[in-house]
């Protein structure tokens, strides 16, 4: 299986950093797992919803360039919806199951994702209601990414 995690922005904090790559070591006997930084849009500080938006169509621009078309896909976003770990596993192995071979989990940048990203996903998922950095989200996300293969091969992992 091939994992793309998709990411706006480049991750400069050295923790999560090391905390990825320790986790996308883990992955190894399970997945092929590629990190994609894209880069972000400079904006200034203080945006009009108008200006907002822009921003996030030339990200998600960036995005789609990343993503073929056989390519199942993952947004995260608040309004997703929201799995238990366990659910999150079966559901992974429903998808290879079914000959879903390629995923990409895509994480937008401080102002979200744009519509044309949200369009393209085939699935809308949240880790909760809370608003977490997206810088710290990669982090989060390949650690359920890990734990959900540790649950499929019935391998014990801390609850």
């Amino acid at each position: 299986m091939k994992i793309q995690i998709i990411t706006v922005g480049k991750l400069k904090e050295k923790y999560l950093v090391q905390g990825i790559a320790e986790y996308v070591k883990r992955l190894g006997p399970y997945a092929n797992i590629s990190m994609v930084e894209v880069p972000d849009e400079k904006a200034p500080e203080v945006l009009s919803d108008a200006e907002m938006i822009q921003v996030k169509e030339k990200e998600g621009t960036r995005i789609l360039a990343k993503i073929s078309d056989d390519t199942y896909v993952f947004a995260l976003a608040i309004l997703g919806q929201q799995k238990s770990s366990e659910d999150f596993a079966a559901h992974m192995q429903d998808l290879m199951v079914y000959g879903k071979s390629k995923i990409a989990f895509v994480i937008g940048g401080s102002l979200g994702l744009s519509k044309q990203v949200l369009k393209r996903a085939d699935e809308k998922i949240s880790f909760g209601k809370m608003t977490l950095p997206h810088q710290l989200m990669r982090l989060v996300l390949v650690e359920q990414i890990y734990r959900a293969f540790r649950i499929m091969r019935g391998e014990p992992y801390h609850k």
